[in-house]
């Protein structure tokens, strides 16, 4: 059963820090860009980050560039996103997407998860 999983998620405060983990059982996660996308309450879907199959290529929106790192551990089928110097502006539900090559168009991809929420506030 192909099946995606995101964790890590909870509340943090300001300037704190958070990885959220997403995992893969059912296939393996070597061959696939994986993104991370966000919602947050009343807005559209917004991608935060993606890593090309090899590893070779990250992308950041400009809104997280420097605070957030995205890396993958094919060995535990895993994919990790460090999140550094949280603001509010970053609460919203995470998910974790798989597909064929990073794009920034959520219907791309081929596998999500069913998300994990974020939230930073004091």
């Amino acid at each position: 059963q192909v099946q995606v999983v995101e964790s890590g998620g909870g509340l943090v405060q300001p300037g704190g820090s958070l990885r959220l983990s997403c995992a893969a059982s059912g296939f393996t996660l070597d061959d696939f860009a994986i993104a991370w996308f966000r919602q947050a309450p009343g807005k559209g879907r917004e991608g935060v980050s993606c890593i090309s199959s090899n590893g070779g290529s990250t992308y950041y929106p400009d809104s997280v560039k420097g605070r957030f790192a995205i890396s993958r551990d094919n060995a535990k089928n895993t994919v990790y996103l460090q999140m550094n110097t949280l603001k509010p502006e970053d609460t919203a539900v995470y998910y974790c997407a798989v597909g064929p090559s990073c794009t920034s168009w959520y219907p791309d991809y081929d596998y999500y998860g069913q998300g994990t929420q974020v939230t930073v506030s004091s």
